[in-house]
């Protein structure tokens, strides 16, 4: 998934301000520690990092 496709699914699911502070500020134990920013910088797939995003705040399966 292109980083451009997961920032869509992202403002999708938790709208624009809020995805943009959840990337930027919110650790996920999934990620070994870092934010979503942080794992994108760091070359982790964008479904990984999705995945680890929609278990922390229970997306339900039909949307993930």
């Amino acid at each position: 998934m292109r980083i451009t496709a997961f920032r869509a699914l992202m403002a999708e699911e938790f709208g624009r301000v809020r995805s943009e502070t959840i990337a930027r500020d919110h650790v996920f134990s999934d990620l070994d520690g870092l934010t979503v920013d942080q794992a994108l910088e760091a070359g982790v797939p964008t479904r990984t990092i999705w995945r680890a995003v929609c278990e922390a705040f229970d997306v339900p399966a039909e949307r993930r």
